[in-house]
């Protein structure tokens, strides 16, 4: 039995970083993926003709050194490929009522390409990463 899960995508807000008492980074950001939007079966299109697509938000956590690396090197619109686990959490709140949240732990974050940026065509090259 395993838990693991594989996400490209693109990332949907800037990274947040806090430190623990104990001194452990943790970074959180959101990350966008898409896929064909499809109605009985078939892909819809839009009047321009593309296909339409459904978007699913995903919010990933990042610990330590991958947490570091993360909140130095990633920015808003960058695609990436985010390999971890599904953790789910479950509380009560100060109402008394049961929440629930679902998200993913990275094991390992892949830098695929940078945002585009305006008259730089290099912008989306993978091999311009510095890294």
């Amino acid at each position: 039995m395993t838990n693991i899960v594989l996400l490209a995508g693109n990332i949907g807000n800037n990274p947040e970083t806090v430190t623990t008492r104990g001194g452990t980074k943790i970074t959180d950001f959101r990350l966008a993926t898409s896929r064909p939007k499809r109605v009985d079966g078939k892909v819809v299109k839009g009047e321009d003709g593309f296909a339409e697509h459904d978007t699913e938000w995903h919010r990933i956590k990042c610990f330590s050194g991958l947490a570091e690396t993360v909140q130095k090197h990633v920015v808003k619109g960058m695609k990436v490929a985010v390999r971890g686990r599904i953790h789910y959490t479950r509380w009560t709140d100060n109402e008394n009522i049961e929440r629930f949240s679902t998200e993913i732990v990275a094991d390992a974050i892949d830098f695929l390409a940078w945002p585009k940026r305006d008259g730089d065509p290099q912008s989306e090259d993978a091999d311009n990463i510095p890294f």
